[in-house]
């Protein structure tokens, strides 16, 4: 009698066992299929491509656990991400995902250009953005309209785009990399830092930058240290700024130190105290992310993120040699590689694929020859 109330025991703990993880299973199914709306999250989860990877083989064999990497398509650069992402996949042989932040309006056209074949293989899901969530937080000013563009604080919302995701890379559309991504993503970050920079001094990218609006390096050229509340914040106005078109976080570590809350708090107070930098140009995106990260995050790879590319005088300040040994090339500044007056737009014209819908158009100065 003993024996047979034993094994009734163990099994009633079995099928325990197994129901809560087939409960498990179901939640984990149920949270990736669930669309969030304008009300609770930032944007959508649009479904997958109907010919996602499983029609398509890749011309490599993928391996590893997924990189999650998190990219902006405005519908005026959607060639600049598409090459971005061609570089990132055609120099990796990892188990890479693009999660592409676009507006309602451009869905149709992106999803035009990820069919083409040489995108057919790559592994991606579009993610809708909703303004309204920016409401209260940028200013309403017309003359700031064009500095103030949605999709570049998407980056901010990372964990509401990817809720079951630890680590994740953010990559601005103006990049080309080079390198196997899988090396980035591999950036250790200390205890108690959601996120790894680059920092904006002492690196090849900050030697010989031409200094003025839009080509601050420190603190003090992003922020107004004559306000009341940055001087409460006792930070060093000379302490070295980042840059954060690319970024690796710990998503876990965000949500755990409510980083978005923080952010968007900074971004209600600027709106009513202006404390931003008088000089600030093209960067409103960086100036709370200094404030919420100050001495809280830890480094990249300088040759992970060779920047000003984009800048006056890139085209001097960077050998042939040194550029071919960079890893990612990032075009920061007024200059684009998509267009006329760009340094080295040989190098990015090598990973654009052009617009199936013939919107974009990459300019060259032999253009206006033809």
């Amino acid at each position: 009698m003993t024996m047979r109330r034993i094994n009734v025991a163990i099994l009633v703990l079995l099928l325990v066992a197994f129901l809560i993880i087939l409960q498990r299973n179901l939640l984990n199914l149920n949270d990736f299929l669930r669309h969030e709306g304008p009300e609770t999250a930032p944007g959508a989860l649009l479904p997958f491509e109907p010919d996602f990877a499983a029609k398509h083989k890749a011309d490599v064999t993928r391996t590893g656990l997924e990189i999650p990497v998190v990219i902006t398509a405005a519908e005026e650069r959607l060639g600049a991400a598409v090459a971005a992402m061609n570089s990132v996949y055609r120099n990796s042989k990892s188990n890479i995902v693009f999660n592409i932040v676009t507006l309602n309006d451009s869905v149709d056209h992106l999803r035009a250009w990820m069919s083409k074949a040489d995108l057919k293989g790559v592994k991606h899901k579009i993610i809708t953005f909703e303004p309204k969530i920016l409401e209260g937080k940028i200013s309403n000013d017309p003359k700031k309209r064009d500095e103030v563009k949605p999709l570049t604080f998407a980056r901010y919302y990372m964990p509401m785009f990817l809720p079951s995701v630890e680590k994740a890379i953010y990559l601005d559309d103006d990049v080309i990399v080079q390198g196997d991504i899988q090396e980035l993503f591999d950036t250790n970050l200390k205890a108690g830092h959601a996120a790894a920079f680059s920092d904006d001094c002492d690196s090849a990218s900050s030697k010989g930058i031409v200094r003025g609006a839009g080509n601050q390096n420190n603190y003090i050229g992003f922020l107004d240290f004559k306000k009341e509340a940055i001087k409460k914040l006792g930070m060093r106005a000379a302490t070295c700024s980042f840059n954060p078109g690319v970024i690796v976080a710990n998503l876990t570590e965000w949500k755990t130190q409510n980083i978005t809350t923080q952010l968007e708090q900074w971004m209600e107070r600027n709106v009513k105290e202006d404390l931003y930098s008088k000089t600030l140009a093209e960067s409103v995106t960086t100036p709370p992310l200094l404030i919420v990260f100050y001495k809280r995050y830890s480094s990249i790879d300088p040759l992970w993120h060779v920047r000003h590319l984009g800048s006056t005088g890139a085209a001097n300040r960077y050998s042939v040699q040194f550029l071919n040994a960079a890893k990612l090339l990032h075009w920061n500044g007024h200059y684009k590689p998509w267009g006329r007056l760009s340094s080295f737009s040989d190098v990015w014209d090598k990973w654009y694929i052009p617009d199936p819908l013939d919107k974009f158009h990459p300019i060259r100065r032999h253009s206006e020859d033809k």
